[in-house]
């Protein structure tokens, strides 16, 4: 069945959001030493994972400098070892944001162990998500509005005299760096709810209900693949048994966690030809704006999605 078109955004918005994401990068914002309105010393921010830092140098701009831990896209969150570097980063941060939900356990020793007096944003504390939880709430939109605003409510704690300077970047953040992010979600939504759709790990298990469609993998086995945990018998034939009677219409995986199983999978998807879309972990490229790389995965996502009904 073909559907009808997506509808476009106004130029003026299009326009504006290049305008911001343009002007905005994943990179630190500002720099050690006196901020942009020569108000006081600029708000030394460190993220353990550069989506919250992209989010972060956003909202503070000129008031913050922001430093991300694990950049590197082939770099594993769940296992990373921090530096001595690590350390000292974050022993002179006046923010610390850290995901949490046992996926950064690393940064958690670091504050632990330097007794800072550094603001701290849990990500999975804000979101009351306890360990065991699924901690990959970035592929989340309603968490991730809930993280922007207590970056804003954090950031003008530290800085009152630029609240309103924050608050302005938190509007623009949602309302236009944010605009073709939530067009892409509605229009998915819109178009394919209710789709059947696979999935390599609980990453995507975040997004898919978002977007309006059934995630019918086993959410045991997504976990397993996330957690690099072991895979049931059980589990691989429900999946093949999804896979070769096509009651999935798309597979979505995670590139920087392709095991074995998956790979498997892949093959069978494949040879079955159903159309697959690639979602990350961190930023792709490590230069990419947190909106830029979601809107790119979007894309991808509603081609693969296009694909499987234009049949």
């Amino acid at each position: 069945m073909r559907c009808s078109p997506l509808p476009r955004l106004p130029l003026v918005l299009l326009a504006a959001g290049c305008a911001f994401l343009a002007a905005c990068s994943t990179a630190a914002s500002g720099a050690a030493g006196s901020a942009g309105s020569g108000r006081g010393p600029v708000i030394q921010v460190v993220a353990a994972e550069n989506f919250w830092g992209s989010i972060a140098s956003q909202i503070g701009g000129r008031h913050v400098h922001v430093t991300s831990i694990i950049t590197n896209p082939d770099t594993d969150p769940h296992s990373y070892e921090p530096t001595a570097a690590d350390a000292r980063t974050i022993a002179g941060a006046q923010f610390v944001i850290e995901n949490g939900i046992g996926y950064d356990p690393w940064a958690a020793r670091l504050l632990e162990s330097d007794k800072t007096s550094a603001t701290v944003l849990n990500v999975g504390t804000l979101l009351g998500v306890p360990d065991g939880g699924n901690p990959h709430r970035w592929y989340n939109p309603a968490d991730v509005h809930a993280v922007v605003r207590q970056i804003t409510a954090d950031l003008s704690k530290l800085d009152p005299a630029a609240r309103s300077y924050f608050a302005s970047r938190q509007t623009r953040f949602d309302t236009v760096a944010l605009a073709r992010y939530h067009a892409l979600i509605a229009a998915i939504k819109a178009r394919y709810s209710g789709t059947p759709v696979g999935a390599s790990e609980s990453i995507f298990a975040m997004l898919a209900p978002a977007l309006g469609l059934k995630l019918i993998t086993p959410y045991s086995f997504l976990k397993a693949i996330s957690e690099g945990t072991d895979v049931t018998a059980a589990d691989k034939l429900t999946i093949d048994n999804q896979i070769s009677h096509h009651l999935i219409k798309v597979y979505v995986y995670n590139s920087q966690n392709v095991t074995p199983d998956v790979q498997a999978q892949l093959a069978e998807v494949k040879a079955d030809h159903i159309p697959t879309a690639t979602i990350t972990e961190t930023l792709v490229p490590a230069s990419a704006t947190y909106q830029a790389w979601q809107v790119r995965e979007l894309h991808g996502i509603l081609a693969a999605l296009a694909k499987a009904t234009s049949h």
